[in-house]
Formats: C-alpha cells, structure tokens, sequence
C-alpha cells in the first residue's frame, strides 16, 4: 500500500475537504495540506440532511458522539400538498431499520465539527485559511505545482509542489474551471430559494422532516439542534422555494445574499399548516438568505494526471433528496480508499474517477427530476384542490417505488447499506 509518501493538496477546508482530509489521515496518510480560500472558519449556513450512507462513514472516522451532541436523529420524512395534507411518509434512520441513524444538522455546527478533528488528528499546521488557489499546472515529472493567493489583494503567498491536488472548492471552483474553460456558469432551473433557522416550538413528531406544496411552489422544513431540543425548543430550518423564471434574471449567486420578508410571505402566505403556521416562522426569522437553484451537467473526467474534482466542484446538484453533503462525504472517502490500495497517485484517481463519477451524475440527473419528491408533482397534478382520500390519487405501491428507487440510485437503500463491506482500509 501507498501511504505517508505521497503529498496531498486539497484546495477548499469545507465539508467535502476536510471529511477528506480526515478519511486520509485515517488511513494512514500524514502529508496533507488543507488551503482555504476564506480567511477563517466561520459557522455560516443554514441547515443540511447526513443521510445514513454519509453517517456510516462519518461513525467510521469516530464522529458520531460528536453529531449526537448537537444534531437530530432525524425520525420521519413526510409529504404534504399545499392543503396540508398528509401524501406519504415513511421512518427515517435508525427508526428506519438502518444501523446508522440520518442527521438534521447546523451547516456551521457539522463544518466546525468536522474542523476541530481535522486541526486535532492533522495538526493545526496542515490548515491554511486565506489561501485562495490561483492557478495550477501538471509539471515535467508529474507532479502538479500549485498557486495561492490572498484574495483581498490578489497577492500570491504560497507556490509549491505537491503530487495530488484534489479540487473541493465549491461550486464555482477554480480547478474545474481551469479544467472544464468553456463551461460557463452554473444552470439555474428558474427556481427561489429562501432560506433561514426559527427558534420555535416542536412541531408533529419533533423529529420529523417535512415538505409542502410542489416543486413550483414549496417548503421543506425541519428541526437541526439537540440543545435546542434538549430546552424543550425546536431550532427550525426551513426553505421556501418557487419558480421565479419568468421575465427575471438569475438572482444573486451568494451564499449570504440577504432576502426579503415581504417577497416570502407574499408567494406563501397561505402555508398556514394544523402543525406549523409557516408565516410565524418566516416572520421569527433573524437572517432570510436568497440564492438560485442551479446544478451543473455532469462532464466526462473528474481526473486528469495528479488532479482531480470532489464534492460541488464535482457534481454540484439541486437540493433534491437531502444529498448534496453526503455525497460529497462518500466522495472523500472513495477517494481516500484509493490512493490507500494504489501504488500510483494516477491509478488511484482514475480509479476513484470511474467509481463516483457515474454514481453522482445519476443523483444529478434524477435530482432535475425531483427524485423521492415526485410524489408531490404527482398529487398536485391530479388533485390540486385536494382530495378526500390519498389512495384515490396514487397508490401506496407507487409511493413506496418512488421512494425505494431514489435510495438506490443515491446509494442508501436499507439493505445494500447495511451489508456492504467499510471504505476503511485499517
């Protein structure tokens, strides 16, 4: 096996780089360098789904005490039309039957969890934040040579070598970019989104995860903190999404662009649910964000010589089905797992290359295509006013495929989860 030899850039310190780093060091690899772009860690963001696929590999590096302290055992996914009522639902996690439960979580609290083990196992030394990666460039002997700059100034501050550069920079990456020019932008599918966290009260199960409404036009909320739980409170995410398309350009892509009250209220204000009144919580909102829905085809290569994509900058993809971070989290695993069997840094990437790069471009895909969510399509196309009985718009068989296939296709049907070997190599 190839381990401690080979150096290791990865350009981006946010999730799907530091799971990397960590699945890495896990298997035994100590020269790895972790550059950030942002001049320091900062709990931003709103909430995320660990589905149990992302969990498994997340227990296997020793951080499920650490989720359990801050996140939610997620329990109950549910679909409601606009009416409030009741599609599907179908247990989630360890309630599920599965040996590893899904998480509800903080994008801030999993990042900063995810970082203190990366500074502890790595050392504090193998992170650099304000490192914002410039250029790079295959050289004679294989290897790859890498810029950074300070991005405030423009100010190079760091060139060397290195013989593995994986790109997990985020959805406007600059190694996909350099590898992919003529790609353009990102493809926005003429959908809103709002987003934001409530302090409020538990609302149906206290652990239940629901979504409202249709693909046009819906919320999808749940609750992302065990402190707040464990004060007899609920720390409510929640996104509200529509179909703005029409005449308007893109919104900004900024993951701080602030939105409006207004603007929410206007497009829902008749979410008023028997549970939840969704107006109460749009209006307890400190901080509304607004970005565009996008994705990004998938392409043909994610590897090329020593460097290769991970994460968003791989297979960036709507938020359909609560997989967006768990991919990216089986990304680094795959990846790590690779280079451990591999002799050569080149096999290794190309190997992790024909094992992720299919298996993402499918969730992509059915992702454009609502995925498990289909079921709200369904039923708002066949009875948009309502309807006295869910069975007389679409069967329970049909609701049950739907759902079985998207686990399949996105890797976390119950029964290949639980017996498939681990992606550790010690």
């Amino acid at each position: 096996m190839m381990r401690n030899t080979p150096e290791i850039v990865i350009a981006g310190g946010g999730i799907g780089g530091l799971a990397l780093a960590l699945s890495l060091h896990h298997n035994g690899f100590r020269n790895i360098g972790i550059y950030e772009s942002m001049p320091a860690v900062k709990e931003l963001g709103v909430g995320i789904n660990l589905l149990p696929h992302a969990v498994r590999e997340l227990t296997e590096l020793g951080l499920l005490p650490a989720l359990e302290a801050v996140a939610i055992p997620t329990a109950e996914l549910a679909f409601f039309n606009s009416h409030g009522q009741r599609i599907y639902s179908e247990p989630r996690g360890l309630a599920a039957g599965y040996k590893w439960p899904q998480f509800s979580i903080h994008r801030g609290d999993l990042l900063m969890l995810l970082y203190r083990a990366a500074i502890e196992r790595l050392g504090p030394e193998r992170f650099h934040a304000g490192h914002h990666l410039s250029r790079f460039a295959e050289t004679a002997n294989g290897r790859v040579t890498v810029e950074f700059v300070d991005r405030a100034s423009g100010e190079t501050i760091l060139t060397k070598e290195a013989d593995v550069l994986v790109g997990a920079d985020g959805v406007h990456s600059v190694v996909r970019r350099a590898l992919y020019p003529n790609e353009g932008p990102p493809k926005w599918n003429g959908i809103t989104m709002w987003r934001a966290v409530t302090v409020g009260k538990p609302f149906l199960s206290g652990r239940t995860m629901f979504m409202a409404g249709h693909f046009a036009q819906r919320v999808v909320v749940y609750p992302i903190s065990k402190v707040y739980e464990d004060r007899g409170q609920s720390l409510i995410n929640w996104v509200a999404e529509y179909r703005t398309a029409e005449g308007r350009a893109m919104p900004p892509q900024d993951w701080s662009h602030h939105g409006r009250l207004e603007d929410v209220l206007r497009l829902f204000g008749n979410f008023v649910f028997p549970w939840l009144d969704m107006t109460e919580v749009f209006r307890k909102a400190e901080v509304i964000y607004q970005y565009p829905m996008v994705d990004r085809d998938p392409v043909d290569r994610w590897s090329f010589g020593p460097v290769t994509l991970l994460g968003d900058a791989a297979h960036p993809m709507y938020p359909v089905g609560s997989n967006g971070a768990s991919q990216g989290i089986l990304d680094g695993r795959v990846l790590a797992r690779a280079l451990a069997l591999s002799g050569n840094v080149r096999e290794a990437l190309e190997a992790y290359d024909a094992e992720r790069r299919p298996a993402t471009a499918r969730v992509v895909l059915l992702n454009r295509e609502v995925g498990a969510e289909k079921c709200l399509e369904i039923a708002h196309e066949r009875a948009p006013q309502g309807f006295e009985r869910i069975e007389d718009v679409i069967t329970q068989a049909e609701l049950d495929a739907l759902a079985l296939r998207y686990k399949q296709i996105a890797g976390f049907d119950q029964d290949t989860l639980n017996n498939r070997s681990s992606l550790s190599v010690v």
